[in-house]
């Protein structure tokens, strides 16, 4: 069912992510029906970008058109596997670039590791609650099963929109 290098990848993930994760109580992964931006202003918001910040179709256009700011994601030169942070109010704002170009399609390796910043971040900075979209499966053609598999066992709060 699972390729052996996707099986070695949730590994690697959990072992990384999850166990980053336990020291906070009582997290669970949700999924709703929903639009993205009416999430409470108590939750986080992430999405999916190329490191050209370009943001010029899917969801990424809403959020440049919502958030814009690119200077300031710009000046943080995040390349494939990072993420750029924009703060807004008293929630974060995660840019997950997860391909070089936004033409590009990412790979679960770049997901991995920009969920694995994002997590640093999250936990340097108190943050419990995210809503994201299904990152990578929209245009960029990730396959959900694959994805949700990776974050199934994360013990971060997440909201699935």
């Amino acid at each position: 069912m699972y390729s052996p290098k996707l099986l070695e990848l949730r590994s690697a993930f959990r072992r990384a992510f999850v166990v980053g994760m336990s020291s906070k109580p009582q997290y669970t992964l949700s999924e709703v029906d929903g639009d993205l931006f009416s999430a409470p202003k108590t939750y986080s918001l992430a999405h999916c970008v190329g490191a050209d910040l370009a943001m010029g179709a899917g969801i990424a256009v809403q959020f440049k058109k919502v958030f814009g700011r690119l200077d300031e994601l710009q000046a943080q030169q995040a390349g494939s596997g990072d993420i750029a942070v924009l703060k807004d109010d008293q929630r974060y704002i995660y840019y997950l670039v997860t391909k070089p170009q936004s033409w590009g399609k990412p790979t679960y390796e770049s997901v991995q590791a920009s969920l694995e910043q994002m997590r640093e971040h999250m936990r340097k900075n108190n943050v419990n609650k995210l809503a994201i979209p299904k990152i990578g499966c929209g245009i960029d053609g990730l396959e959900w099963e694959k994805v949700s598999g990776v974050l199934e066992e994360n013990n971060g709060s997440f909201s699935l929109i």
